[in-house]
């Protein structure tokens, strides 16, 4: 039984190196968004906005300069900016409080939602935005990028959640590649075998518990490994570690 889920597992993982390399090959922003929206249109995500956060009350003239990644309505962004609701939408507020990906809903139902908040999700629904996936990334600059994904009916399985969520965070880095063009300047980064090995399993979905068990070492070890590559790849969660690890070419 254990091996037709590692079976299954790597075959997800291998679909979600298929849109991987697809985003590699993406020479603009725009391209990536739009390789990005073929893949998660499937799931229901049909509209994207990644960019850094703008400190509270910065002019919304400014506010756009801050957009990396954009397919949202060309009304609802408007909206989004001339009314200043970055400081008001309860999943940014929601991201900043964590480090890995999350429903739209869960923003919803872990804040108190006031009338300001109430207005963003009211209005966002009316332009088919009812529900979403977001996370924060954290750039080696220490900027956090808001990636939020949205649609009007979303559906997805754990697994399909983690494939979104690592491709997602992939394409955001290419698309900071592409805006930088510093894709030749990143230092080299060495990974000890054992910490490429942890990485590996962790892009399949295993947990600590079950790489140890995959690997033979208490999972105090695997944790310590997994930790290791985190902090090296400058990765703040373990879904941003393994999207630089497939970026850098430990993982393939």
């Amino acid at each position: 039984m254990r091996q037709h889920g590692v079976d299954v597992a790597m075959s997800q993982f291998d679909r979600t190196l298929e849109y991987i390399d697809q985003l590699q090959h993406a020479a603009t922003a725009a391209a990536v968004c739009e390789k990005l929206l073929g893949v998660t249109s499937e799931f229901g995500l049909t509209a994207l906005m990644a960019g850094t956060v703008p400190q509270p009350g910065t002019p919304t003239g400014q506010q756009k300069q801050h957009v990396l990644l954009c397919d949202w309505p060309v009304e609802w962004l408007e909206r989004y900016v001339t009314r200043n609701y970055v400081d008001h939408d309860p999943v940014v507020s929601h991201m900043k409080q964590l480090q890995a990906p999350f429903q739209w809903r869960e923003a919803a139902q872990g804040i108190r939602i006031d009338k300001s908040s109430g207005e963003v999700m009211g209005d966002a629904g009316a332009f088919k935005l009812r529900d979403g996936l977001a996370f924060p990334l954290i750039t080696l600059d220490g900027e956090i990028v808001m990636v939020s994904l949205g649609g009007e009916a979303v559906e997805l399985s754990a697994a399909e959640f983690g494939l979104v969520s690592l491709v997602s965070t992939y394409a955001v880095g290419r698309a900071m590649q592409l805006h930088t063009m510093a894709t030749t300047t990143i230092d080299h980064i060495e990974l000890t075998p054992r910490e490429r090995e942890c990485l590996q399993w962790a892009a399949v979905g295993k947990s600590e518990w079950e790489i140890s068990q995959i690997l033979g070492i208490s999972e105090h070890t695997s944790e310590k490994h997994l930790l290791n590559a985190k902090s090296k790849l400058g990765a703040v969660n373990r879904v941003q570690a393994v999207a630089e690890a497939i970026r850098r070419g430990y993982i393939s």
